[in-house]
């Protein structure tokens, strides 16, 4: 599901970003990012975006913080946003928990071997209090045994076209990351 994720490296994660060409954009250091929190992301214009982690659609009963990627184009919730209005999320690790039998369920933490940044994909709600949700997908070897769900990651090679592509082209970017590229660890808390 990816209901949490940090940047633990926020000044190379910073200057990752510039490094794309997006100008201004920075992040402060932040382990713990959770929903309902104002976050720097990457928006459709290829400029830096603030935006609060999750929508509330009307019907709705409770915040909806991620999107399904495989339905992301069709469902009524999601679809002009991931027609008009793909975002990236940049951070360098993600978490997720898993009952283990103890009294608190193990979290686990995703990240690239050398700690190297990640753009999570997302969909930005534009507007005057600017939201967001971010996509998942079905998980990787690494990921399957702790979660069913896991981030939608962007190749950095790609993050133009995850932006500004047509909705054809980047629903081919929507996908798990291969297996035996993720480091998972568990985290005492």
């Amino acid at each position: 599901m990816c209901g949490r994720y940090g940047a633990l490296d926020s000044e190379r994660i910073t200057q990752f970003v510039r490094d794309l060409g997006v100008k201004g954009f920075s992040i402060d250091r932040n382990p713990d990012i959770r929903p309902s929190t104002q976050v720097p992301l990457i928006g459709p214009a290829l400029e830096p975006v603030t935006a609060t982690w999750g929508i509330q659609p009307a019907w709705a009963k409770r915040l909806l913080i991620n999107a399904q990627g495989e339905t992301v184009a069709t469902k009524k919730t999601f679809s002009a946003a991931f027609h008009e209005s793909r975002c990236l999320i940049p951070m360098d690790c993600w978490y997720e928990w898993r009952d283990e039998g103890g009294p608190r369920k193990q979290k686990y933490r995703f990240a690239l071997p050398d700690g190297e940044p990640m753009l999570m994909a997302g969909l930005l709600y534009p507007g005057d209090d600017p939201a967001m949700v971010s996509l998942t997908i079905h998980p990787n070897a690494e990921s399957a045994p702790i979660h069913n769900r896991m981030p939608v990651i962007i190749p950095a090679d790609a993050w133009k076209t995850w932006l500004t592509g047509t909705p054809a082209t980047a629903v081919t970017l929507i996908d798990a990351l291969p297996d035996g590229v993720l480091n998972v660890s568990p985290v005492n808390s």
